[in-house]
């Protein structure tokens, strides 16, 4: 469920792995001194925004053909870069539902083509889950799904936008990791401030897309359930290795491992508690979960402290507390409470949604890929609109590598 720049456990601190960098930082125009961007441009919605970057085609076409093989490890043909684009950083004003709607400020990207088109199709992408604060939509040289996505979107005429999420980006809240109503919450927020940015750019969106991979896909589809809720539009929407239900993922790698689960889950476990205890109002939570002898190095590991990637061990047994691998347990635990009810797929969905999986995917089983589609094709007669389709053997990157342009396919004749 994560921007997958290595394994959790393998890095030397996370402030020192923002030094390396999977990611060919050439092809921003802004290359003499960061100081030299441009000031922000404040609207009257409160909304802030300023140009970060323009990449042009062969920049676009360098990610897509070069950086996102080696990201991904495996081969895509995609669909060459027809214009360069322009990159926005986008402040905006949100609030904190589980905190009592608390004012805060987030973050996220507007990704606009350097065309002439005034009306252009615009694909919200909830990025996955991400250890250094800035491998996020808004710096888009730290993340490499997002070049994908740029790249393939933005470089084909569609405005992309993206979210960072409470916490990360420019956030100066704790992560939110998975707490769904602040997800949702960032998402339709960073939407509304995006279509005043576009306004401002003397620019519109006619058609709205959700895309999401990993913790993204669960992003995407709780996204989606509040558009609906709100009545808002959407032409379609699209995931990949999405984990529509956390309670089943968490379930299945205490209770049920496979042989080819990720040695970075446990990650999982420690994101989710420390965020659960911070939103939720559950002091101690993420103490009653991790067994205290990695307790300091988990939160550190949480809080994007400098940690010994050695000191936090891989094998569940020995992070989580026993008792925890007992299913009741779990179950009535306040973390296991809080993680069942942490899904995005239990409603009568009304919008065209595809959710891709592999079949070899190291941390979203094929059970739990099919799950929404599953469970909506379940009602009486069914309802088709919610497909699963397989991208074959693909590993956890290699199942979003060859979503991508699936999406885009598919997105162009909506």
């Amino acid at each position: 469920m994560q921007t997958r720049i290595a394994a959790f456990l393998r890095r030397a601190g996370l402030a020192a792995r923002l030094g390396l960098t999977l990611i060919l930082t050439a092809g921003g125009l802004w290359s003499p001194a960061r100081a030299a961007l441009p000031a922000d441009v404040v609207l009257n919605s409160g909304v802030r925004y300023h140009l970060i970057a323009r990449w042009d085609v062969e920049r676009l076409d360098h990610i897509l053909q070069k950086e996102i093989p080696q990201f991904a490890g495996t081969r895509v043909q995609y669909t060459p870069a027809r214009n360069a684009v322009l990159l926005y950083r986008v402040t905006y004003p949100s609030v904190i539902p589980e905190r009592g709607n608390q004012p805060t400020m987030a973050t996220g990207l507007v990704a606009v083509p350097d065309t002439a088109a005034s009306t252009l199709p615009m694909v919200s992408y909830q990025h996955g889950t991400v250890y250094g604060k800035h491998q996020v939509p808004s710096y888009p040289d730290e993340s490499p799904e997002t070049q994908l996505m740029i790249a393939q979107f933005a470089g084909q005429g569609y405005a992309l936008i993206g979210a960072d999420y409470f916490g990360l980006g420019d956030s100066t809240e704790p992560e939110g990791y998975m707490v769904k109503a602040s997800h949702q919450q960032a998402c339709y927020d960073m939407l509304t401030a995006s279509r005043a940015v576009l306004a401002d750019l003397k620019r519109k969106s006619d058609k709205l897309f959700l895309a999401g991979w990993s913790q993204g896909g669960f992003v995407t589809m709780a996204f989606l359930e509040k558009l609906e809720h709100a009545g808002v539009p959407v032409q379609a929407a699209a995931t990949a290795s999405a984990p529509v239900d956390v309670f089943m993922a968490l379930n299945g790698f205490l209770n049920f491992p496979r042989k080819n689960d990720a040695d970075w889950v446990n990650s999982l476990f420690i994101l989710s508690a420390f965020s659960f205890e911070h939103y939720y109002g559950v002091p101690g939570l993420a103490r009653s979960l991790i067994n205290p002898k990695y307790y300091d190095v988990a939160r550190k590991a949480y809080l994007r402290e400098p940690f010994n990637p050695a000191d936090l061990p891989t094998d569940l047994h020995k992070l989580i507390r026993k008792q925890y691998f007992d299913p009741q347990f779990f179950a009535d635990s306040a973390y296991g409470r809080l993680v069942a009810s942490t899904q995005a797929y239990r409603w009568v969905i009304r919008t065209p949604v595809r959710n891709y999986y592999g079949e070899t995917d190291e941390a979203i089983s094929t059970g739990l890929g099919r799950l929404a589609a599953t469970y909506q094709q379940a009602m009486g007669s069914g309802n088709t609109l919610v497909q699963a389709v397989s991208t074959g053997a693909t590993t956890h990157r290699g199942t979003f590598a060859h979503a991508v342009p699936e999406w885009k396919a598919w997105f162009d004749k909506q």
